[in-house]
């Protein structure tokens, strides 16, 4: 193990709890990532104050991971520090307030909702990854949006501090919040749901999941859909349109399920899935005029 990362977090979290050149394509939904430097799995919201004060106070780029998903990492892997906040896991019910630990799957909070009678997560209930994750982009699906139902967020500062803002103050907008601007680690968030019947909120959540199985190729490695949706077009539609499903390079492709979501088809790496968005942009800008931005955040050394 590498003395200095060892000797900083020793202290604080277990041996089990830290790893060295930790492959990240076994913690992405895309299978595709080099090694982590050092990867450190804290278990409360103490231990990951504490590990993100310490990363801060000796200089080492910090990097924060939830489920995995809308992530594509670089072949070389990713430099510095990676805190996983998967071990997070506590759900609270205040009436119809749910507060949800970072590392939660979005999933877990929306049957959680689901099972306290509460109405407003069943957009969600597909969605992969977690909540932590969802919260951080601005996720949503089906007309539903995070910022439509958080009404405040914990996080954890450089300093190890933990700082509560109201919704309001979160700066969302389309797959956007303030904590891409400000590097913050999300300890937890509090929903605002409504009371509902339990039976009509788990025949949406069943009718969204059941569409989501029908029309994405959830059976396949992908980090969810690829690319922002542009004003007044539809992503799958225009890459459908240019005879692109099936169109790969080495093993990264265009879902034939699904015109908006790349795949793995196996042993893809990083540079394959890189070459594919970048194609699809060139022929989409070529044909339509319209820029493609990625929905995937793309990290780690070059």
């Amino acid at each position: 193990m590498n003395n200095t990362y060892a000797d900083v977090f020793a202290t604080v979290l277990g041996e089990n709890q830290i790893k060295i050149n930790e492959p990240m394509s076994r913690h992405t939904t895309f299978g595709i990532g080099g090694p982590a430097d050092c990867f450190l799995i804290p278990k409360t919201a103490e231990e990951l104050c504490i590990v993100t004060r310490l990363a801060h106070k000796y200089g080492m780029p910090v990097f924060v991971l939830g489920g995995g998903a809308n992530l594509l990492v670089r072949d070389k892997g990713i430099r510095g520090v990676v805190i996983f906040t998967g071990r997070l896991q506590k759900i609270e019910q205040n009436d119809n307030l749910l507060k949800v630990s970072s590392g939660v799957s979005t999933a877990q909070a929306a049957r959680a909702a689901y099972d306290s009678g509460l109405s407003g997560m069943e957009f969600a209930s597909g969605i992969p990854g977690t909540i932590g994750g969802a919260a951080y982009m601005n996720a949503g699906a089906y007309g539903g949006e995070m910022s439509k139902i958080i009404v405040s967020a914990t996080t954890c500062d450089r300093k190890g501090d933990l700082i509560t803002y109201d919704s309001r103050d979160i700066r969302y907008s389309y797959r956007h919040s303030l904590f891409m601007e400000n590097g913050e680690v999300i300890v937890d968030i509090t929903l605002s749901l409504k009371p509902g019947n339990k039976k009509d909120i788990k025949a949406l959540m069943d009718d969204l999941n059941n569409r989501r199985r029908t029309k994405q190729p959830l059976e396949k490695r992908s980090a969810g859909s690829t690319f922002k949706r542009p004003d007044g077009h539809f992503v799958g539609q225009m890459i459908e349109e240019l005879g692109l499903k099936g169109f790969a390079v080495g093993d990264a492709a265009v879902s034939e399920k699904h015109a908006g979501f790349l795949i793995n088809n196996g042993h893809a790496s990083c540079e394959d899935m890189l070459s594919l968005i970048h194609e699809v942009q060139k022929k989409v800008k070529a044909e339509y005029g319209v820029d493609l931005h990625t929905e995937v955040q793309i990290v780690g050394e070059a």
